[in-house]
């Protein structure tokens, strides 16, 4: 992999760190998801009911793609939520961070996986613990969550495109 001159640093056991972080997150599932995204889906709750969903998701990563902020804003007719994310992938296909879902004032820790174009993540705070799938392809992302307490939702599915 070809290091550009503008990315050396002084140190050269700086140097070699950082090309080999590089090279390991040069293909991070994390990558994939950079930029802003817009969709729709169903919310589906524990009486029976679902309702359209509107979603804007974006992801800021770091340059050497081990690292991921996240902000998801999604709102039907009666139900909203804000999630912020903050994950690591400090081993490759290993996930940990720490999320918070300010419209509830939530927060907890992240565990999660990544297998081929699937990231697969637990999240968990005080009373809520749901399971998250998401499956980037190109410019679309499907993303499911199935919180398994702590919420009236049962499922919330949203397909999302990449502006």
């Amino acid at each position: 992999m070809p290091v550009k001159l503008s990315k050396c640093v002084p140190l050269a056991a700086a140097f070699f760190a950082a090309a080999s972080l590089q090279a390991a997150y040069a293909d991070s599932a994390l990558r994939p998801l950079a930029g802003y995204w817009l969709g729709s889906g169903t919310i589906s709750m524990k009486n029976g009911t679902s309702e359209r969903i509107r979603c804007r998701g974006s992801y800021a990563i770091s340059p050497a793609g081990n690292a991921l902020n996240q902000s998801l804003l999604c709102a039907s007719d009666s139900y909203k939520f804000n999630v912020k994310s903050n994950v690591f992938e400090n081993t490759p296909g290993v996930l940990t961070g720490t999320w918070s879902e300010t419209t509830r004032n939530a927060n907890g820790q992240l565990s999660g996986r990544v297998a081929g174009p699937r990231i697969f993540c637990n999240v968990a705070g005080v009373g809520f613990t749901a399971a998250i799938s998401i499956l980037t392809r190109g410019r679309t992302q499907s993303v499911t969550i199935s919180p398994a307490g702590g919420t009236d939702v049962v499922r919330v599915a949203v397909s999302m495109r990449k502006q």
